[in-house]
Formats: structure tokens, C-alpha cells, sequence
């Protein structure tokens, strides 16, 4: 980006349309946690000295898409007035490009097991920039999660991708291997009590056993 003025116009006006009508057509409500992922990370540098390439993102999906099966308003899109949960777990992931944001989805998350995972979402990483996503690719998640992990940032209010019903956010990891989770909920549909359980059970997925992928 230049110093100059930035115009909502092509990518950034879509995105910029997208985002306030997501606020503006939603009551959206953000809730915090940490998990503490020490063990967690250790097994990614044991898997990593193996020869296996497993992200934070790739982790974090593995976990959600098979907590998010427990709590079927949080894998919902809202569809002609009503949340309507959807069968399968596309998990969508927000990658920064040049001047733009998007979230493009690994599929059937629920029943892949880290290594795919993490092969495709690297290749949603190296597309994206090159304009190489399918509309399938950018249209069929059904929830998303977003990383700021590499900043400062622990805790955040990211904003819902629609029809989409839930964001995860990844926050910074500290020293002792504390990770800060955001999520934010369509609070129309979800409460406070199915919001807050959905993000112990993920934190408790993180903090769990974790077998060689």
C-alpha cells in the first residue's frame, strides 16, 4: 500500500461494503479465552523434526472442526430470514493479500486429519495472492478463524464473515504458551451460555492429547 489516499474502490470497496453491512445486519458479540498450548506446541516441533509441516491455523482447525460439530449454531449460515446449520465443516481462513482480505475455506475439515489439512491450506496461502482461488473455494465456508498471532494483539473482535454465524481469532502466544482466542457470534441466534462453552471445548481441544498427524 502507498501513502496515499486509500478509495474504497475494486477489492477494497467490496470488502469495505461486506464488512458494514456485517455490522450493520448482525448483533455481534465477542468473547475471550486462553488456552494454554505449551504441550500443544511441543508436539508441533517434535512433528516439525519428523519432517511433518504443521501451522498454528492448521492445529486450531484440526481442533475446531471437531469441536464445532458439538454446537451446530456456531457451523450455521443465516438463509433467508432463518440459521440453518450446515453438514459439512468448511473452515475459512483469512489470509492478507496486497491491499485486501480474504477468507477462502479448507473442506470437510471434520474428516481430514492434519497433515491434508495443512497441505491445503498452504496452497489457499500461495493462491491467494495470485488470484488463483475458486468461487467454491472463497463462497463455501462455514465458519472462519483469522490469525494476528505474529502481532502484539492477544485478544480482538473480529468481524463475521456472512452468512457465516461465528469467527474464531487467534491471538498472540506468550512465553508460557498462553494463546489468546477471540470469537465473535451472530448474538441473534447464539448466546452467551453456547458461545462461551463452544470456546472452553475448543481451548480444552487445544490443551489436550495431540497424536502424531
Amino acid at each position: 500500500m502507498t501513502g496515499g489516499p486509500l478509495r474504497f474502490t475494486g477489492i477494497r470497496g467490496m470488502i469495505a461494503r461486506r464488512m458494514k453491512d456485517s455490522l450493520a445486519e448482525t448483533a455481534q458479540l465477542s468473547f475471550f479465552a486462553d488456552a494454554s498450548v505449551a504441550p500443544l506446541l511441543a508436539a508441533r516441533e517434535a512433528w516439525k523434526a519428523a519432517g511433518h509441516r504443521i501451522g498454528i491455523e492448521d492445529l486450531v482447525i484440526h481442533a475446531l472442526a471437531r469441536v464445532v460439530k458439538a454446537h451446530a449454531l456456531l457451523n450455521a449460515h443465516e438463509i433467508d430470514g432463518e440459521i440453518v446449520p450446515q453438514p459439512r465443516v468448511n473452515v475459512g481462513v483469512a489470509i492478507a493479500i496486497p491491499d485486501a482480505l480474504v477468507a477462502p475455506c479448507v473442506f470437510d475439515c471434520d474428516r481430514k486429519g492434519l497433515q491434508e489439512i495443512a497441505s491445503e491450506r498452504a496452497s489457499l496461502v500461495e493462491r491467494a495472492p495470485r488470484n488463483r482461488l475458486t468461487v467454491a473455494e472463497m463462497s463455501g465456508g462455514t465458519i472462519t478463524i483469522t490469525n494476528l498471532g505474529q502481532t502484539r494483539v492477544r485478544h480482538f473482535t473480529p468481524i463475521l464473515a456472512r452468512p457465516q454465524t461465528a469467527i474464531v481469532g487467534l491471538g498472540r502466544i506468550s512465553a508460557a504458551g498462553d494463546m489468546g482466542l477471540s470469537l465473535t457470534v451472530d448474538h441473534r441466534a447464539i448466546d452467551g451460555w453456547p458461545a462461551g462453552q463452544f470456546l472452553t471445548d475448543l481451548c480444552e481441544a487445544l490443551e489436550g492429547a495431540h497424536p502424531l498427524p
